[in-house]
C-alpha cells in the first residue's frame, strides 16, 4: 500500500468532515475522495460511510486505522532524526543580478564607486 494514501486516510479519519480533511492535506475534495476510493479498492471494502458530509469509519476502517497510524507517523519522525542538518557555509557567494545589466555583488568585496561603464 502507498504511504501517501494511508496518510490521507489517517488524516480523513481524524477530521470532522471531508472538506476539513482536504484543506488539512492541501488537496481538493475530489482528489481526496479519489485517493480514499483507491485505498478502498486495494483493501477490498468500504472504509468510510458518509452521512451529511461527515465520514464515519466502518469496522474495516477502524482496523486499518490501527495499523496505518504507526506506519504513517513513524517515517516522518525517523526521517527527521536520521537526516542531520549540514552547517551553513559562510559568505563568498555571488548574488544573482536581476537582469539589470550589472555585475553580481559579492559578499565581503568592496562596493564599486561611481557608475559602471556600459
Amino acid at each position: 500500500m502507498d504511504t501517501t494514501l494511508l496518510g490521507r486516510f489517517v488524516t480523513t479519519a481524524e477530521a470532522t468532515n471531508w472538506g476539513a480533511a482536504a484543506k488539512t492535506l492541501n488537496l481538493t475534495r475530489a482528489t481526496l475522495l479519489i485517493s480514499i476510493r483507491t485505498l478502498e479498492d486495494e483493501v477490498g471494502g468500504e472504509l468510510f460511510v458518509t452521512v451529511d458530509d461527515v465520514p464515519t469509519l466502518t469496522s474495516a476502517g477502524l482496523e486499518l486505522l490501527e495499523v496505518a497510524r504507526p506506519l504513517v507517523r513513524k517515517p516522518a519522525a525517523s526521517a527527521a532524526a536520521a537526516a542531520p542538518k549540514a552547517p551553513a557555509k559562510a559568505g563568498g557567494k555571488a548574488k544573482a543580478s536581476k537582469g539589470q545589466g550589472r555585475a553580481p555583488a559579492v559578499k565581503g568585496a568592496p562596493k564599486p564607486k561611481g557608475r559602471q561603464s556600459r
